[in-house]
């Protein structure tokens, strides 16, 4: 049974995800020789005033927060093509126009930053205030959300397609 917390599902191109795989096994091969860095400057004496052991262990938990963040997301990324549906959903390219001017318009992409690099649209997450207020929208339909700087701002849905990246 859903209880409606379920996160929305990240879809990732065959291409993507080969891509954020082969980062994730760069990053845990690179566990041995940033343990070792740790080591050799443990070695260099008193903690308290190392800072190339501090900087050591800083990148060390960099790398393990990137580890668990991209396991985590391939365990539970679809990979291919996002089902069409009727409605704006994580996966798809968005087109909308601002403040009932339909000559302002801007095309985007709904999803993960981490499919960034795979296309040149701009990408805005679900979880934005522009994400939120379209999510689930149809085309024709205007919605409004409130921006970083506090302005309201009105924006139009004029169509919207799964990505194929």
């Amino acid at each position: 049974m859903s209880t409606g917390n379920e996160a929305p599902a990240t879809w990732l191109s065959q291409d993507a995800y080969d891509r954020l795989q082969a980062e994730l096994d760069e990053h845990i091969a690179n566990r041995p020789a940033i343990a070792a860095e740790i080591n050799a400057r443990r070695e260099e004496g008193d903690l308290r005033e190392n800072g190339g052991y501090h900087a050591a262990r800083e990148e060390q938990g960099k790398a393990e927060g990137r580890i668990r963040y991209l396991q985590e997301l391939l365990r539970t990324a679809k990979v291919g093509e996002a089902p069409t549906a009727d409605a704006v959903s994580p996966g798809m390219v968005v087109t909308i126009y601002f403040d009932d001017d339909a000559n302002d318009t801007e095309t985007f992409l709904l999803g993960s930053r981490e499919i960034a690099a795979t296309t040149d649209l701009t990408v805005y997450s679900p979880e934005s205030a522009l994400g939120k207020a379209i999510l689930g929208g149809r085309a024709g339909q205007t919605c409004t959300y409130t921006a970083p700087s506090g302005a309201d701002i009105k924006v139009t849905v004029v169509s919207f397609e799964p990505f194929s990246g």
